[in-house]
């Protein structure tokens, strides 16, 4: 591990979920919870980035398995969440990591796209909490990290939906960590900003939107995936005890 990253000792052992955690942000979230000696699952839709981490991470005698998941599907995400389950034991972190930040026009929305939209961003973050939260009372506590966006602090357009989505995340958080504080379950959010992932690079990095998003930020250069990584990993562990109901931005001082 470098030694530029904290190691959190209450991590170690312990049975960690992401959601889309084969790509992006949930790569390096994948990563970072394996090398503190966690037992990691993670879902994703995608095959082949996944597969080619997971066997990285096996390679180097990491505790990790991936189960392909498209989590628009509750009872796939379920299945998925059972087969982690079974292969590491009862689920003491939960990291709701997986979003697809498609823009879309409002105009051009249907009642369907909608829908999928929401699946995509926010339903599975509920059932995934739903489906982990008996692990964690039974244990007496565990940590559930739900991921928003600056996207609807930012008043970014083009994707009303998806911004619409994130913004929920913070009230479900809230709500959801006043429902289970009495068992000792930690419930916050995490907030990214522009992130340099491989999907912005290809999508969105336009001369245009680099100049935008970098006169936006107090810190003039880009937010790395492994940056987000790190602070999950402290709300993740034993060090954030006492955070619960939070919405923590990592944004490089956007908004």
């Amino acid at each position: 591990m470098a030694a530029a990253i904290a190691t959190y000792p209450s991590l170690e052992g312990r049975t960690v979920l992401v959601t889309g955690g084969g790509s992006g942000i949930g790569a390096a979230i994948t990563r970072r919870f394996a090398e503190q000696g966690a037992r990691v699952g993670f879902l994703d839709i995608a095959t082949a980035p996944s597969e080619a981490l997971a066997a990285e991470l096996a390679g180097a005698g990491h505790a990790v398995r991936f189960v392909h998941c498209d989590l628009r599907d509750i009872d796939a995400l379920k299945r998925g969440v059972a087969e982690v389950r079974h292969a590491f034991g009862p689920i003491g972190v939960l990291i709701n990591n997986a979003a697809h930040d498609e823009r879309h026009a409002t105009a051009e929305l249907t009642p369907d796209m909608f829908d999928e939209r929401i699946a995509a961003n926010l339903r599975h973050q509920f059932f995934a909490a739903q489906a982990v939260l008996p692990d964690m009372v039974a244990a007496g506590g565990g940590a559930i990290v739900n991921f928003g966006s600056v996207s609807w602090m930012a008043g970014q357009g083009g994707m009303a939906v998806y911004s619409m989505s994130k913004s929920a995340v913070l009230g479900f958080t809230r709500s959801l960590a006043r429902d289970y504080g009495a068992f000792n379950v930690r419930v916050n959010a995490i907030a990214p900003g522009a992130v340099l992932t491989q999907r912005q690079k290809e999508k969105w990095l336009t001369p245009e939107y680099e100049a935008e998003v970098l006169g936006k930020q107090c810190l003039k250069r880009h937010l790395l995936p492994d940056e987000i990584a790190r602070a999950t990993l402290f709300f993740a562990s034993d060090e954030a005890s006492a955070c619960t109901g939070q919405h923590y931005v990592v944004d490089g001082g956007w908004v």
